[in-house]
């Protein structure tokens, strides 16, 4: 098995998730070497929370799991390109599909994204 490169980026790579189906990119987030072999292990994403210094089982508090379909990895083994099955409809904390809904238009953020849920329902 090909080791990842994890003391280039401190501990962490990043991670660019994206729909095995219609190749939307969900969200970028970082594993540590705990969330890369739980993912290999499991088949489901783990990633690791930076905001909450802890491993962050995707999905374990709001039902949205992505599971795993095919994982590259890059020429310098310090990035992995997940490509998910994203069960729930949403990959995004703040109810959208993607966490890229918003585009930068005429020097003005517009949303383009559609809400799935609402997320004070979801993370009581």
């Amino acid at each position: 098995m090909i080791e990842l490169d994890f003391e280039k980026g401190g501990g962490l790579v990043p991670v660019i998730v994206q729909d095995n189906e219609t190749e939307e990119v969900l969200m970028l987030a970082y594993m540590n070497r705990e969330a890369w072999l739980k993912t290999l292990e499991t088949g489901r994403a783990y990633y690791f929370s930076r905001s909450r210094n802890t491993l962050w089982n995707k999905g374990e508090k709001s039902g949205h799991v992505q599971l795993i379909r095919d994982i590259l990895i890059d020429c310098d083994a310090d990035t992995v390109l997940l490509k998910v099955q994203q069960i729930g409809g949403a990959a995004c904390h703040t109810g959208y599909r993607s966490c890229f809904h918003r585009r930068l238009s005429a020097g003005k953020v517009e949303t383009v994204g559609e809400r799935v849920f609402s997320p004070e329902n979801v993370y009581k």
